[in-house]
């Protein structure tokens, strides 16, 4: 049995009209064109597909998908790694994204807990797949403000709570990659229905993800710069790491770096001994 093809359709429809005649290396076929990108049939010939086959692919009117029609429409379109495995993951059978139990609750990783303790002295967070919080540090706390106890939703503080727009500076850009990254996550596992219906809730409440989320940008985890303005230690710089376990590559320990001696640095430990401090 296959799964529904509309994502997948959508999804090309998107990376095509990103992509012009001129940027894909081909002259642009003849007649009036309504947008500047590539139309079908000229998708279909860098790909070396027939237009017919492709416009079956576009609509979701194609059930089996060979690997190497997908290769061949990735290069086509000039997809990066992530884009790739994201098309793959879209085209993927039925059977392939069924996972026992995919409601269940996750568990903490203990060596990611071990690693998350020897890092007390910069704000750490231990995530879920669906963006739960399984574990953070109280450096984190302090840093953004909610105390984001285990169990509760990182992605609904990002997007929900008031204080993240406050505090997060650069938050457009924090927010639109959460975006691109539940977008990955769905692709890998579309029959997740507590993700599925938390990415519905919030392109229906808020106006940023539901443009966010049309233009169908994908991301995996990566690298990211997070500036906050601290209401009493002042503006603070991270760079965010990543970190995974082989065996759990569904957590993901979130480390907010500093650069040696940066006044972040300096401050970090004077905003943790006020926050373990007692406070009428």
């Amino acid at each position: 049995m296959s799964r529904d093809r509309s994502a997948l359709g959508a999804f090309l429809r998107s990376r095509r009209d990103r992509l012009t005649p001129s940027r894909a290396g081909i002259e642009a076929f003849p007649g009036a064109r309504r947008v500047p990108g590539l139309r079908r049939e000229e998708l279909a010939v860098l790909a070396g597909l027939s237009p017919d086959y492709y416009s079956r692919l576009e609509q979701g009117r194609q059930a089996n998908i060979s690997t190497e029609v997908l290769d061949a429409l990735a290069r086509a379109l000039r997809l990066d790694e992530v884009e790739r495995a994201h098309l793959h993951d879209l085209a993927a059978p039925t059977a392939r994204h069924r996972t026992a139990s995919p409601q269940a609750a996750q568990r903490p990783d203990p060596g990611l807990l071990r690693l998350m303790r020897t890092l007390d002295h910069v704000p750490v967070l231990l995530l879920g797949h669906r963006g739960e919080v399984l574990a953070r540090n109280n450096l984190l706390t302090a840093v953004l403000g909610r105390p984001l106890e285990p169990g509760t939703s990182f992605v609904r503080f990002m997007f929900q709570d008031p204080v993240a727009r406050e505090r997060i500076v650069n938050w457009a850009d924090f927010a639109s990659a959460t975006v691109a990254t539940m977008r990955r996550e769905i692709a890998r596992r579309p029959y997740d229905g507590l993700l599925t219906t938390l990415v519905d809730e919030l392109r229906v409440t808020d106006r940023d993800v539901a443009r966010w989320w049309d233009d169908h940008t994908v991301r995996d985890y990566a690298s990211v710069t997070k500036r906050v303005e601290h209401p009493a230690a002042g503006p603070l710089s991270f760079d965010i790491e990543i970190v995974c376990a082989p065996h759990e590559p569904d957590q993901r320990l979130v480390v907010y770096t500093t650069e040696p001696d940066s006044p972040t640095t300096r401050v970090l430990p004077i905003l943790a001994s006020w926050n373990a401090a007692p406070h009428p």
